[in-house]
């Protein structure tokens, strides 16, 4: 009798799924002018649904198109259907290096978030999302999709869904973790995809002075730490040192995960050994090779969580040494941190940096590094300081100076944390490149905030 309820259940699923499944034409019938839509996060950001609503272009007026990074060689269908936005507007809670160009060419909007309130961003402050899409892995026999290597706010944004939509893709990796399935009774429709890898993500080498950068950073890591790090050359060469050093016994508690974890992983670095969700590596998206998708595939070690606990600061101290390193693109002489834009011009969403940098202070032990070159060379062959007196009129403050705690160029870290306003400043022009040193001593002097005056001398 239990046997035959068991297949009856499962019988029960196919009957469900078949019921639903439409081709992905069909399934964009249900948009409509003035309609919002959400299609999905990072690589489980739909493709065969854009394609099909690119055809509906000339039928359709004021449609948000809303998703986060889109890491795809070639843009949207809809925005190759309508270039100049007539029909669909974009945007994107963070940005991708083909966001920015679409941004530059007026088709592409920024969402400003705080990347751990994206949830309830999405269920309470939006209003209703006409109609949700997402990538999700072949259904299991339970009737559950699940959402892959990607989960971050997906249930903010199904908790104001209309109509929810999964496209299947069969390259879609099956993570472990919380929250990480949906179930076909939650599901208005299901389209069958073409098996498409998910967008490889492969960082380029360190430069010889991201390595001195990596260098200065991993000196003050400990054994026994909880690693947050994000893409790139430089967090790339900071595992590989770690992986040729002495530390050991690291975890890992981290907004993305990325391929430096599968390599620490390799060389026995990581036990996962910590005090919250102990033996798990913590993440709320990955991002990398195709080597890091079959790593974390079926793979109990992988434990994905919504961002709201994943980048809450509170989650975040609980874990013992946390080490956060981030990219940033300016500081000034007060410790302000600007990573999110070039003046005016927009280059990146905040994401989880403010997150990770309260949050490491807050860790026992703990640690935040915000690092950047100390100089950026112009097309005319010209260097700009990267330390500055002031930030540019338009930048965007993504770390306050109150929160800012190791700042790292190539020459070397400094902690900003419990010092004095000309304190910094002195700490701060020390790890400037020398060429800009001795303007901003004359700066800060002229700002107030050198050890020899406090008042402004504009």
């Amino acid at each position: 009798m239990e046997m035959t309820k068991s297949l009856y259940k499962l019988n029960q699923v196919q009957i469900e799924y078949q019921k639903r499944l439409v081709t992905a034409d069909k399934a964009v019938k249900v948009v409509k002018s003035g309609d919002r839509v959400h299609y999905g996060l990072f690589g489980g950001i739909v493709r065969e649904l854009d394609t099909a609503l690119a055809k509906r272009t000339e039928e359709l007026e004021d449609v948000i198109v809303m998703d986060t990074i889109w890491n795809y060689p070639e843009p949207p269908a809809i925005l190759q259907a309508d270039p100049q936005a007539k029909h669909f507007k974009y945007l994107s809670t963070h940005m991708s290096a083909l966001d920015r160009k679409m941004n530059k060419q007026g088709c592409c909007w920024f969402i400003p978030v705080q990347f751990r309130e994206n949830p309830k961003y999405w269920a309470e402050n939006v209003g209703d999302i006409d109609v949700a899409m997402f990538q999700v892995s072949p259904m299991d026999q339970y009737g559950n999709f699940n959402f892959g290597p990607q989960l971050a706010e997906y249930w903010g944004i199904l908790k104001r869904a209309k109509k929810v939509i999964v496209e299947v893709n069969p390259c879609q990796p099956v993570v472990h973790g919380v929250e990480n399935t949906i179930n076909i009774s939650q599901v208005d429709m299901v389209v069958e995809g073409e098996p498409r890898p998910l967008p490889n993500i492969v960082a380029k080498d360190a430069s010889d002075i991201e390595k001195k950068i990596a260098t200065h950073i991993v000196d003050k890591i400990e054994s026994g730490s909880t690693l947050q790090l994000g893409i790139g050359g430089m967090p790339n060469y900071v595992g590989k040192m770690i992986a040729e050093s002495d530390i050991n016994d690291l975890s890992v508690h981290t907004e993305m995960f990325v391929d430096a974890y599968v390599n620490l992983y390799k060389e026995g670095k990581i036990t996962g050994n910590k005090n919250i969700d102990k033996g798990k590596m913590v993440f709320t998206f990955a991002m990398g090779s195709q080597e890091v998708y079959d790593f974390l595939d079926d793979n109990p070690l992988g434990y994905i969580a919504p961002v709201d606990y994943v980048n809450a600061v509170e989650v975040i101290a609980a874990n013992n040494k946390v080490v956060s390193i981030n990219s940033c693109l300016q500081v000034d002489l007060f410790g302000q941190v600007n990573s999110e834009s070039a003046g005016l011009q927009h280059i990146g969403g905040t994401g989880g940096q403010l997150d990770f940098v309260m949050g490491a202070f807050q860790s026992q032990g703990g640690k935040s590094f915000l690092c950047t070159p100390s100089v950026r060379t112009n097309k005319d062959g010209s260097k700009s300081s990267l330390i500055l007196p002031t930030l540019p009129q338009g930048s965007i403050v993504s770390a306050p100076r109150s929160a800012t705690h190791y700042v790292v160029t190539e020459y070397g870290a400094v902690n900003l944390k419990g010092k004095s306003t000309w304190e910094r400043a002195e700490l701060l022009i020390s790890i400037a490149h020398p060429d800009f040193q001795d303007e901003l001593v004359k700066e800060a002097e002229k700002m107030g905030i050198w050890k020899t005056s406090s008042k402004v001398q504009y």
